[in-house]
């Protein structure tokens, strides 16, 4: 089968050890992770992993069953990069001699469409919201003026089909406080052993 670019998403409790968990799955399968990021999602207290990386549709698939029987996951999904809308974020630090030294860089930052956030005596910051390539290309146009710093974020996306999550996560909670109640009854309803009396001397 073919490698491709799979986004993998998790729907899940923040709990210690989660992340831990989720990368030795791809450790246990030598599958290196092209980018990871995490937030809040669209539900309230369920957080959203984002996972990129490069496989086949067999091992993706497998990767994702595995992930959903961890014990914080509530769902996870996989899908390809047309089934997705993705961006990335990227943050360049760059020495402000240039910025008023060289006018070509000014050119530089307009055609990219990147936006220069912050403006000091020794620096400026300029962001760029595209893809990979987008700011791979401004991190090397921007190299040969004094880059200082570079630091890139994760993948985060959004798919254009429906998740679905919200329905599975009420269904979850349904039968969750199901068994709760299931629990109380037996509790309420199995007899309690009472000691046997003693006699009376």
């Amino acid at each position: 089968m073919k490698n491709i670019t799979y986004t993998i998403s998790v729907y899940a409790e923040n709990n210690v050890g989660l992340l831990n968990r989720i990368s030795a799955i791809f450790l246990k399968r030598h599958i290196n992770l092209e980018s990871f990021s995490t937030s809040a999602s669209e539900i309230p207290d369920v957080f959203r992993f984002v996972i990129i990386v490069n496989t086949d549709a067999d091992r993706v698939r497998k990767i994702v069953q595995q992930i959903e029987k961890q014990v914080d996951v509530i769902k996870a999904f996989y899908h390809t990069d047309e089934e997705t809308i993705f961006q990335e974020n990227a943050l360049y630090k760059v020495k402000s001699s240039s910025l008023f030294e060289e006018r070509h860089i000014q050119n530089i930052i307009k055609s990219s469409h990147a936006t220069i956030v912050t403006v000091s005596p020794e620096f400026y910051v300029i962001e760029l919201t595209g893809f990979r390539e987008e700011t791979e290309q401004l991190r090397k146009d921007l190299t040969p003026y004094g880059l200082l710093q570079f630091v890139r974020s994760g993948r985060i996306t959004v798919t254009k089909a429906k998740m679905g999550i919200s329905e599975i996560l009420n269904t979850f909670n349904l039968k969750y406080f199901s068994n709760i109640i299931l629990m109380i009854e037996l509790i309420v309803v199995l007899p309690v052993p009472c000691p046997p009396a003693k006699p009376i001397k």
